[in-house]
């Protein structure tokens, strides 16, 4: 039994039939959507107007529904807004008493209620005051008693809506805009509140009040739609959780498709993103509309003076500034000049886009619509002009958004390039990412269009940009299909063979340079060896060093930072000695500096270890001194357990691992003898300062000896915080990577980032008895890849068979 029917089970003791009577509405499943909706609203009219009567109520009073009730769109736990209208005749009393035989009913129903009790003018007053109460009065209808009343308040109301309207829509919109700003856009959000999110059932209210207005009216193509597949979400939502919700929680996601007959939560989640966009864009274009009317109406008595003056009473000219061939400028829009053809000229909509987003002007609905309309399509390959002016639009930064999405809305983008229509709305449930896959496009091109003077082919950036995800509609690895749909997209816009094959193997190897230097030995050859192979030229690296920093910097504040940049930057200046035919250290050989030699004769000395934090930030480059992390030296004697102790005291110091360099250090003879174990770690702090080095030098020396618990530590300071709500986390996968390594045996372990995970792989190294050479730490949110060289204690690599054992014991150690 679900949470619904219990609680409706509790309302059989209410007044009449009604609990009775809405359950069986809301179990029927044939009836959903707006029929159940406006059954429902009928079944509480019926009965509060029962209510109502019952009540004995004095002349000159009504019930009043406002709000969503006064749509009659009552979703299963929606609250109900009502107003006792009275006319200021009846005695105070009386009218009290009929509110408290209409309030308290609803309230021993458990039902959620919004009430007032006003004469029309306190009604009008009121709305005077408050924005929302007078949006709520525009849906004000008739349930009980006087109707001429209530008609007479809506009258009113609206009059005074519309004569107001130049004072409270830029209040409106004000407000609008805060919400957005508080709640976010709907249409990127992983759990979406329904309807306060930017693109939500508030939004669509809003459009309403503005059309009522009579200063602006939204494009209704698609918004009725839109809106009632945003309520029927939340109906489902309700139905699913039996509460009074409107946001999409990820744990819920599964209920609420199943209960909408969709496929699943992604099919689910892609419905609401469409709906949001529409009415997102309809929203864009209405305040567009409403702010240019309030500025010519306040413009228009002087300058209409000045213009009847020198016309001798003639219309004023409209002005027009020509922005491209077929383009111009108006009233602060792109739109399509008097001679323009678009029946004619199949290169005009990217030549408009292009203009207008150069301008940095929003392009006109009536001008997208007639291109939508009227205009032929390109010929394949397209020519050049299209293909120039494409880039032009990619290259135009954040102006390029609201004109992609103009183009969007109307179907012109998917009929440009095929195979947008499978990334449209697709949403990424990693939550790293900030936006969907096609939006993360849009948003890469932008932010490659800043970089474009570091690559010497600035349009294969751009176009590389746009398209480097676009395999993520298909299955498989998003990359290995993008490569191909690039390939054939790139023709299409009519790139030669050369540049073609270019932009697809950027888009095939979009993540290997930020996937290499966070998770792979930069100093083992094999790696910077496999990297030019796949490059396999400077001109690409180039271009695959700008789109690794605008894919990363358009995926989310996780996802980039001068660590990452420092690591990708030094990599590519590796490879690209390579590809210049600069031979390849020899690593063995690599002598070690004159600080790790200090450290480790002193530790030889005394028999303990010696840690050495440099605590001046480690930067990126010399023009970004923002910190990427310390470097820890910890030298001591080889002995067992050093990589989990080492790991587990960073761990309880809350230092976050980056990097971690484990080697074995011979000293030049008559400096010492013996085995000394050098690490050479980079670490952050989480949060406050890096503590002292000789407390974490006292807490590494009880760690090594067995008196420091650290397991028994790190679970205590788990404990001690409680479990973030959501989904739980897969479990952890350990595979051998396939790296061609001649120095040691990469093992991948993925896994649900925590506090401990490096010391926790540190113990179930030890138990199998290899040595780590270096470790590797990647963390995008709540995911960390952690890249282990590991050998034998003699150094060797481990056989085949070996390796596959110990990722194998390593993933069971972890789960």
């Amino acid at each position: 039994m679900t949470n619904l029917e219990v609680s409706e089970e509790t309302e059989e003791s209410g007044p009449g039939g009604y609990a009775a009577a809405r359950l069986l509405l809301l179990q029927e499943k044939e009836r959903p959507g707006p029929p159940r909706r406006a059954a429902l609203a009928r079944l509480t009219d019926d009965w509060l107007a029962g209510l109502f009567a019952a009540a004995a109520p004095p002349r000159g009073t009504a019930l009043v529904a406002v709000g969503g009730y006064g749509r009659a769109e009552l979703s299963p736990r929606s609250d109900l807004d009502l107003l006792l209208l009275h006319d200021g005749t009846a005695d105070k009393a009386a009218v009290a008493a009929l509110a408290d035989r209409i309030w308290y009913p609803v309230w021993d129903l458990g039902l959620a209620l919004d009430h007032s009790v006003r004469t029309p003018a306190e009604a009008r007053a009121t709305a005077a005051d408050d924005l929302k109460v007078h949006l709520g009065l525009l849906d004000a209808r008739h349930v009980a008693g006087d109707a001429g009343l209530v008609a007479a308040l809506r009258t009113t109301v609206l009059a005074d809506w519309r004569n107001q309207a130049p004072r409270r829509l830029p209040e409106l919109d004000a407000l609008c805009r805060e919400r957005a700003e508080r709640v976010g856009e709907l249409q990127y959000l992983l759990e979406p509140d329904l309807k306060e999110a930017r693109g939500g059932l508030r939004d669509a209210q809003v459009l309403r009040a503005v059309a009522a207005s009579w200063l602006a009216d939204a494009p209704r193509e698609g918004l009725d739609t839109a809106r009632r597949r945003l309520l029927d979400a939340r109906d489902a939502l309700h139905l699913a959780t039996g509460r009074a919700t409107d946001r999409l929680a990820l744990q819920e996601q599964d209920a609420v498709a199943a209960e909408l007959g969709l496929l699943d939560a992604d099919t689910l989640l892609r419905e609401v993103y469409e709906a949001a966009r529409t009415i997102s864009y309809a929203t864009d274009v209405t305040w567009r509309e409403v702010n240019r009317v309030l500025k010519a109406r306040s413009a228009r008595p002087a300058r209409l003076r000045t213009l009847l003056g020198r016309n001798g009473g003639a219309k004023p000219p409209v002005e027009r500034t020509p922005l491209a061939e077929g383009v111009v400028e108006m009233d602060g829009e792109a739109v399509l000049a008097l001679s323009a053809r678009p029946e004619r000229d199949p290169v005009l909509p990217l030549r408009a886009a292009a203009a207008a987003a150069q301008s940095a002007l929003p392009i006109s609905l009536h001008a997208v619509r007639r291109l939508a309309a009227a205009a032929k399509p390109l010929p394949v390959p397209w020519p050049a002009e299209a293909r120039e002016e494409l880039v032009t639009l990619l290259g135009a930064g954040e102006a390029t958004v609201p004109v992609w999405e103009a183009l969007e809305a109307e179907g012109l983008i998917s009929r440009l390039l095929p195979d947008w229509e499978r990334v449209r709305c697709r949403p990424q449930r990693n939550p790293v990412h900030t936006w969907t896959v096609d939006r993360h496009l849009v948003e890469t091109a932008v932010r490659a269009s800043s970089l474009t003077r570091r690559v010497g082919r600035p349009d294969l950036l751009l176009v590389a940009a746009l398209l480097h995800d676009i395999g993520k509609g298909w299955p498989g690895d998003h990359s290995v299909a993008g490569e191909t749909i690039a390939r054939d997209l790139a023709a299409r816009i009519g790139f030669d063979r050369t540049d073609t094959a270019v932009i697809a193997t950027v888009v095939r190897h979009h993540l290997l340079l930020v996937e290499t230097a966070t998770r792979r030995d930069l100093d083992d050859p094999a790696t910077v060896k496999a990297v030019a192979t796949a490059v396999g030229s400077l001109g690409t690296l180039e271009l695959l060093h700008a789109l690794t920093e605008a894919d990363a910097l358009a995926t989310g504040p996780a996802a980039w930072s001068s660590w990452r940049a420092s690591l990708v930057a030094d990599l590519v200046k590796r490879v690209a000695g390579v590809l210049a035919g600069a031979p390849l250290p020899d690593p063995e050989a690599a002598a070690p500096s004159a600080e790790q030699e200090r450290l480790a004769i002193e530790a030889l000395r005394t028999g303990e270890p010696v840690l050495a934090l440099r605590t001046e930030p480690v930067v990126a480059e010399p023009e970004e001194p923002e910190p990427v992390g310390v470097e820890l030296l910890i030298a001591l004697p080889d002995q067992p357990g050093v990589l989990p102790a080492v790991a587990g005291v960073l761990a309880l110091h809350r230092l976050t691992v980056r990097a971690a360099d484990l080697r074995a250090v011979d000293l030049p003879s008559g400096l010492g003898s013996g085995s000394v174990l050098v690490l050479d770690w980079r670490v952050a702090a989480e949060y406050g300062s890096l503590p002292e080095a000789a407390r974490l030098r006292a807490d590494l020396v009880r760690a090594l000896d067995g008196s420091l618990d650290i397991p028994a530590r790190l679970a205590e300071r788990e404990a001690a915080y409680p479990r973030r709500r959501g989904l739980a986390a897969p479990p952890p996968r350990v595979t051998v990577a396939a790296a061609d390594s001649r120095l040691a045996t990469v093992i991948e372990v993925r896994a649900q980032d925590a506090p401990g995970l490096l010391h926790r792989i540190g113990r179930a190294l030890e138990g199998a008895a290899v040595r780590v050479r270096s470790a590797h730490v990647s963390t995008l949110g709540a995911n960390a890849v952690d890249t282990l060289y590991v050998t034998r204690p003699d150094g060797s690599l481990l056989p085949d068979e070996e390796a596959i054992d110990l990722a194998r014991a390593l993933e069971e150690a972890l789960r």
